[in-house]
């Protein structure tokens, strides 16, 4: 059993509302839901998402050891991406690198780099999140800030 997928998982499991703010929204507030429970077994976490705004996707995605940590996502658009997931003492991280060879980390038709960093406060009852873009792996932009609250 993975350390680091049973330590992520005692902080994320519950119910989760959240509030984001996208690059591509401007101005604009986006509230939405989390739930993240364990597949039965324990080798995995299933996230669920749902945003109230139809410019956000509704998501849902599988965490686990698949040959190393990983986030397997599909979302309402038919996107799917594999994203590498490290566990740190802060949080977690997410990376998608599109630079990358086949077989590793990228999702074949993405058009980006995406990095994305986790931070659990108040004893895991929130947990604060920036992703950022990269189309050339050099200059990275802003693409989203979202703040999670627990409610179980």
């Amino acid at each position: 059993m993975n350390a680091d997928l049973q330590n992520l998982g005692r902080r994320l499991v519950g119910r989760w509302t959240t509030e984001a703010a996208h690059s591509g929204l401007p101005g604009a507030i986006v509230s939405g839901s989390s739930e993240i429970e364990r597949l039965e077994g324990e080798q995995f976490l299933i996230y669920r998402s749902s945003y109230d705004h139809p410019d956000i996707p509704d998501s849902i995605a599988i965490i686990g050891d698949t040959d190393g940590l990983h986030m397997h996502y599909f979302d309402t658009r038919g996107v799917y991406r594999m994203l590498k997931v490290t566990v740190t003492g802060e949080g977690w991280e997410m990376a998608m690198d599109r630079h990358l060879p086949a077989g590793s980390f990228a999702s074949p038709d993405a058009p980006f780099s995406q990095r994305m960093t986790y931070t659990f406060e108040d004893e895991d009852r929130t947990m604060s999140g920036k992703a950022m873009l990269s189309y050339d792996n050099v200059s990275w932009d802003d693409d989203l800030e979202i703040a999670y609250r627990r409610l179980l």
